[in-house]
C-alpha cells in the first residue's frame, strides 16, 4: 500500500513540472533573443549565461518528470513496484547534481545582471508581463524591477520545491520505520535535499555580496574584476586587514582569486597558488605566491581568524576544483590544504623567468617536482625543479635563429644550471656527451661534429669551464690527423704527439695551438728527423735527419713556394745501419702522459659516487645514462621527450646491485660477478669499462693504429684494470658500510696486482683487445715477415727430413703414429708427426687472454712429452736439449699467424707472479724458437746439432 507522503510526492512533482515548463516558456524563452546577437562582448557573456541558464532548466524538467513517472508507477503498482523504485530515492545524487547545476548557472547570470540587462533590452515586452510574472510569484510585491521580478520567478519556485521536498521526506521517513529496507535510501536523500538548501543559501548571499560589490567599484576595476565565475568570500571593508609590504587599499577574496586593489592598479592571485602560515601573534598570518610574499594583519585576532579561515578553506575549494557541499569548508581534512600541488603560473617579475609559463608541480610557491617550462622566445624545459630551480634530469630546448633549428640539451641539473652527465644535440648538427658544470662542459667530454660537416672532427677528452683544457684526443677528418695530449683554453698546449693517416708520427711541444721548440718526426719508411717544424710538421730550422740505412743529415732545413723542401747541412754516410729497434720501435708519448692521470675525468665521476655513498639520486648525474638521441632537431614539442634507460630496468636498484656484490666475495664466484657486471652496461663498473673503451677507440682506432703508440696503449689498459679493481673494492665499501659491516683493510700493493693481473684483466682485455693487437701486429710486422717466410720453408720438409734437419733424436720420432699406405714411405708424409700438440698449440689464436694463452703452451708442452713418453713405453721428462728442436717442429707445423705479436702481448699482459715459474720458461722457450725461425741461415743450413738451455735465459 501507498501512504499519502507519496501520493503528496507526486502531487509536488506535477506542480513543480508545470511551474518548470511554464517559467520556461514565459521567462526563459523570451530572454533568449532570436536575432541578432548582441555586438559587445557582455552582451555576447549575458547571453551564453541565459542560454546555460536555459540548458540547465531543461535538465532540471528532465529529471522532474522521470522523478514523477518513477512516483506514479508506485502508485499505479504498489504490489510490484517497491519504495527503493522512486528516483528520488534511488537516484538522489541524479536529481541534487540538476538542482546543483540550476543552482549555479541562475547565480553566474545573478553575479553579472544579466536578468536586468535582458530585461532593459525589452523593456515595453516585460512591462506588459508583469501580472504573468506576479501570478509565479508568492509573497513578492511587484513594486520591483522587472529585472529582479525575473530573478524572483526563476528562483522562488525552486527553493519552495526543494522546501518541500525535505518535508515530506521527513514525514515519509518517520512513516515508514526504522527497520523498514529503504530507511536508508529516505534518510540520505532527506540529507542530501537539506544540505541542498544550505547550499542554495550560501550561493545566494554570494551572489548578491558579489553583485552588490560591483556597484561599488569605478568602471575599469569593475570590467577587470567582473566575471561570472567569481563569488566574493570576504571583503576588508567589512572586516578590515591591512597588508604588507603592498599596502593594498582593499583586499577582496574571490572562490577562485584574492585580489589587492592599490589605486588602479589589481593584483590577482589564483587561489591554486596561494600557501597560508599561521603567524605567531594572534592577529597576523602570512601568505607565500610564487613571486610575492604577504603578510596579513587584522584589528584583532577575531578578524585575523575569519580571513585566515577564509582564505585556508577558500584554497581547498581551489584545489578541489569544485564548490564544497553544503557550504564552505564542511566536511574536509585536513585543515590545512596540501603544501604540494599542480598548477600553471606565468611569471610576471623580472629575471631569467620573466614572462615564462610553469606547468607541473609546486611546493610552498616553488615550482618543485616535474614540470614543465616555457619562455615566449620558444624556449621551453621539462624536467624535474627544486625550490623554484631546474634541479635533476632536464631537457631544454634553446630556438636558434634559424628556423626548425633548435639546441637541444638532455642533462642533468643542479641549482638551476646544468651539472652531471648530460648529452648535447646542437642546430649545427654537432653532439656533446660529457659532464658538466655551472652550465658549462666540465670534466670529460665527447664533441663531434655532424656527418655532413664540411670540416669533420671529434675531440674526446677533458674540459674545463667550457673548454678544452688537460689530456684530450682530437681527430681532423679533414685533415687526416689525430692529436694526443695536453690542451689549455680551446687550444693544443703542452706535451702532444701528431699522428696522420700517412703513417707519420710527431711528438713534441705544444703552445697556443702551434709547435714550438724541438721535436721528432718518425716517417712510414722509418726515417727520424729530430729538430724544429712548422704547424704543418713540415721541416724548418735546424735539425737532423736519419734515414734507415743509418746514413745522417744534419744541418739546416727550410721550404718555399716551387722550391720544396731544401737543407743545407752535412750527411754522414759512414755511420752503421741502426738497431731496428732504435727507430722502427720507438715508442712515443711514454712518459709524456703520466698513465695514472691521463682519464681522471673518466674515474673522478665514479668515484665521487662511491665517495657519496652510491645515492640512487646521483647515479645518472655521475654515472650517464643511455639515450636513444636523434641529430635531427624538430620543432615538435615530441621532442621534449627523452627515453632514457635506467639501470632498475635491467640490473635492479643499487641496493640490489650492492646486495648480489656481498653474496659473491669468494673467488670463484667474484669472477662470475664480474664477468656479468662488466658486460652489463648498466651496471656501475659496466658503465665505467664502456667509457674506457670509448676513449682507447678514440686513441688508438683507425688513424691512431700506429705501431709507435703501442706502448702507451699497452700501459693504459693496465690502468684501467686497476682503476675497474679499485671501483669494485669502493662498492664493496659501500655495501659493507650500508650493512653495518666491519670494511676490509686496504690491500697491499702485491695483492692488488695479483688480483688486477688474476681476476680483473682477463675479464676487461676483450673489450681492448681488437685495437690493442692491432698496434702489436703493427710493431713486430717486421719479425713477423721473417717468421712467416721462415715457417713457409719449413712447411716444404716432410715430416723425418723436418725431424733430422731440426737434429731430433731418432728415437724421440712417433713413426708408429704414421700410418702409410702401401706405395707411401715415411719419407713423403707431412703434418702426422706431434699432431697432438701441434692441433693445442693451435688454440693458442682462440683466446684472448694472457693467462689462457700460456695455458695452452703448458698443455702443448704436456702433449709433446705425452707422445714422446708413449714413444718410449715409458714416462719421460724432456731435458731442454730434446725439448727446444721438439718446440720448433711443433711451431713450424702449427703455423701460427703474427706469432711474434702473441708472444709480446703475452709477455706484456701476463701476471707479474708468474715471473721466474713455469709459464714464463715455456714462453721463454716460445721466444727462442720464434727467434730461431727467423733466422735466415734456417732457410739454407742445418741448425746447430747441440742445444744449450742456458741460450734461453
Amino acid at each position: 500500500m501507498c501512504n499519502p507522503e507519496e501520493a503528496a510526492l507526486l502531487r509536488l512533482e506535477e506542480v513543480f513540472s508545470a511551474t518548470l515548463a511554464r517559467v520556461n516558456s514565459l521567462v526563459l524563452q523570451p530572454l533568449l533573443p532570436a536575432a541578432p546577437e548582441p555586438s559587445d562582448p557582455w552582451g555576447r557573456e549575458c547571453l551564453r549565461l541565459l542560454q546555460q541558464l536555459h540548458k540547465s532548466s531543461q535538465q532540471l524538467w528532465e529529471v522532474t518528470e522521470e522523478s514523477l513517472h518513477s512516483l506514479q508507477e508506485r502508485l499505479r503498482y504498489p504490489d510490484s513496484t517497491g519504495l527503493e523504485s522512486l528516483l528520488l530515492l534511488r537516484g538522489a545524487d541524479r536529481v541534487l547534481q540538476a538542482h546543483i547545476e540550476y543552482i549555479e548557472s541562475y547565480t553566474s547570470c545573478m553575479v553579472v545582471q544579466a536578468f536586468q540587462k535582458a530585461a532593459k533590452r525589452r523593456s515595453e515586452y516585460w512591462r506588459g508581463q508583469r501580472k504573468a510574472l506576479r501570478q509565479l510569484l508568492s509573497g513578492v510585491s511587484s513594486e520591483g524591477s522587472v529585472g529582479a521580478l525575473l530573478g524572483q520567478a526563476l528562483h522562488q519556485p525552486l527553493a519552495h520545491h526543494v522546501q518541500q521536498y525535505v518535508l515530506l521526506l521527513l514525514s515519509l521517513g518517520d512513516t515508514i520505520g526504522e527497520h523498514h529496507p529503504t530507511r536508508e535510501l529516505v534518510v540520505n536523500a532527506v540529507t542530501l535535499f537539506g544540505n541542498l538548501q544550505s547550499f542554495m543559501k550560501q550561493e545566494l548571499d554570494q551572489a548578491v555580496a558579489t553583485q552588490a560589490l560591483w556597484h561599488t567599484l569605478r568602471g575599469r576595476l569593475r570590467d577587470v574584476l567582473c566575471t561570472p565565475a567569481h563569488r566574493l568570500l570576504q571583503d576588508s571593508q567589512d572586516v578590515p586587514v591591512t597588508v604588507a609590504p603592498l599596502r593594498a587599499e582593499r583586499v577582496l577574496l574571490f572562490d577562485d582569486a584574492l585580489v589587492l586593489l592599490q589605486g588602479h592598479n589589481v593584483h590577482t592571485f589564483d587561489l591554486k597558488l596561494v600557501w597560508v602560515d599561521p603567524g605567531q601573534d594572534g592577529c597576523t598570518f602570512h601568505l607565500l605566491t610564487p613571486e610575492e610574499e604577504f603578510s596579513f594583519c587584522a584589528k584583532d585576532s577575531q578578524g585575523q581568524a575569519v580571513w585566515q579561515w577564509k582564505v585556508t578553506w577558500a584554497v581547498h575549494q581551489a584545489l578541489r576544483g569544485k564548490k564544497d557541499f553544503p557550504v564552505l569548508g564542511a566536511g574536509l581534512e585536513p585543515s590545512q590544504p596540501p603544501a604540494c600541488r599542480c598548477a600553471e603560473y606565468t611569471f610576471q617579475a623580472e629575471g631569467r623567468l620573466c614572462q615564462a609559463t610553469y606547468e607541473g608541480e609546486w611546493c610552498r610557491g616553488r615550482p618543485h617536482g616535474k614540470g614543465t617550462l616555457k619562455w615566449p622566445d620558444g624556449r621551453n624545459h621539462v624536467g624535474n625543479f627544486c625550490q623554484g630551480l631546474e634541479h635533476g634530469f632536464g631537457i631544454r630546448l634553446l630556438p636558434q635563429a634559424s628556423e626548425d633549428k633548435f639546441d637541444c640539451y638532455k642533462c642533468h641539473w643542479r641549482e638551476g644550471s646544468m651539472c652531471g652527465y648530460g648529452i648535447c644535440e646542437y642546430s649545427t648538427d654537432e653532439v656533446y656527451k660529457g659532464y658538466f658544470q655551472e652550465g658549462l662542459r666540465h670534466g670529460f667530454g665527447v664533441l663531434e661534429s655532424g656527418p655532413q660537416a664540411p670540416q669533420p672532427f671529434r675531440y674526446t677528452g677533458h674540459w674545463e669551464r667550457g673548454q678544452r683544457s688537460g689530456y684530450g684526443i682530437e681527430e681532423d677528418g679533414d685533415r687526416g690527423e689525430r692529436y694526443i695530449g695536453m690542451w689549455q683554453a680551446g687550444q693544443r698546449h703542452g706535451p702532444g704527439v701528431m699522428v696522420t693517416q700517412a703513417g707519420v708520427c710527431y711528438q713534441g711541444t705544444f703552445q697556443a695551438d702551434k709547435t714550438v721548440g724541438p721535436g721528432i718526426l718518425l716517417s712510414e719508411d722509418d726515417s727520424l728527423y729530430e729538430g724544429t717544424f712548422t704547424r704543418d710538421l713540415t721541416l724548418m730550422g735546424k735539425g737532423k735527419v736519419t734515414f734507415p740505412n743509418g746514413f745522417t743529415l744534419e744541418g739546416s732545413f727550410g721550404s718555399g713556394a716551387g722550391r720544396g723542401l731544401h737543407t743545407q747541412g752535412v750527411l754522414d754516410t759512414a755511420a752503421l745501419p741502426p738497431d731496428p729497434s732504435s727507430t722502427c720501435k720507438r715508442q712515443l708519448g711514454v712518459g709524456a702522459f703520466p698513465v695514472e692521470s691521463r682519464w681522471q675525468g673518466v674515474y673522478s665521476p665514479f668515484r665521487d659516487f662511491v665517495c657519496a655513498g652510491c645515492p640512487r639520486d646521483l647515479q645518472e648525474a655521475l654515472l650517464g645514462f643511455d639515450v636513444q638521441s636523434s641529430r635531427e632537431l624538430r620543432r615538435s614539442q615530441d621532442y621534449l621527450c627523452c627515453e632514457r634507460t635506467h639501470p632498475e630496468d635491467s640490473v635492479g636498484s643499487m641496493e640490489d646491485i650492492l646486495e648480489e656484490l656481498l653474496q659473491h666475495r669468494e673467488p670463484k664466484a667474484l669472477q662470475l660477478y664480474l664477468r656479468k657486471a662488466l658486460s652489463n652496461s648498466l651496471h656501475p663498473l659496466g658503465k665505467l669499462l664502456r667509457t674506457l673503451m670509448l676513449t682507447f677507440q678514440a686513441t688508438y682506432a683507425g688513424v691512431g693504429a700506429n705501431k709507435h703508440l703501442q706502448e702507451l696503449a699497452q700501459e693504459e689498459v693496465k690502468q684501467h684494470a686497476q682503476e675497474l679493481w679499485a671501483a669494485y673494492r669502493g662498492l664493496l665499501r659501500v655495501a659493507l658500510e650500508r650493512k653495518g659491516q666491519a670494511v676490509e683493510e686496504d690491500e697491499d700493493t702485491e695483492t692488488r696486482d695479483l688480483q688486477v693481473h688474476g681476476l680483473v684483466l682477463p675479464l676487461m682485455l676483450p673489450s681492448f683487445y681488437s685495437e690493442l693487437f692491432t698496434l702489436y701486429l703493427l710493431l713486430h710486422e717486421r719479425e713477423d715477415s721473417f717468421y712467416s717466410q721462415g715457417i713457409a720453408n719449413l712447411s716444404l720438409f716432410p715430416d723425418t727430413q723436418l725431424l733430422e734437419f731440426l737434429d731430433v733424436q731418432k728415437h724421440l720420432w712417433p713413426l708408429k703414429d704414421l700410418t702409410l699406405t702401401s706405395n707411401q714411405r715415411y719419407s713423403l708424409v707431412r703434418d702426422k708427426c706431434f699432431l697432438s700438440a701441434t692441433e693445442c698449440l693451435q688454440k693458442i689464436m682462440t683466446t684472448v687472454d694472457p693467462r689462457e694463452k700460456l695455458e695452452v703452451l703448458e698443455r702443448t708442452y704436456g702433449e709433446i712429452e705425452g707422445t714422446v713418453s708413449r714413444v718410449l713405453g715409458r714416462e719421460y721428462k724432456l731435458p731442454m736439449d730434446d725439448l727446444l728442436p721438439l718446440l720448433i717442429y711443433v711451431v713450424s707445423r702449427a703455423r701460427i699467424q703474427h706469432l711474434g705479436a702473441e708472444i709480446h702481448l703475452i709477455r706484456d699482459m701476463m701476471d707479474p707472479n708468474h715471473t721466474g715459474g713455469l709459464y714464463d720458461f715455456l714462453l721463454t722457450a716460445l721466444e727462442s724458437c720464434y727467434e730461431h725461425i727467423q733466422k735466415e741461415d734456417m732457410r739454407l743450413h742445418r741448425l746447430p746439432g747441440h742445444w744449450h738451455s742456458r741460450e734461453l735465459w
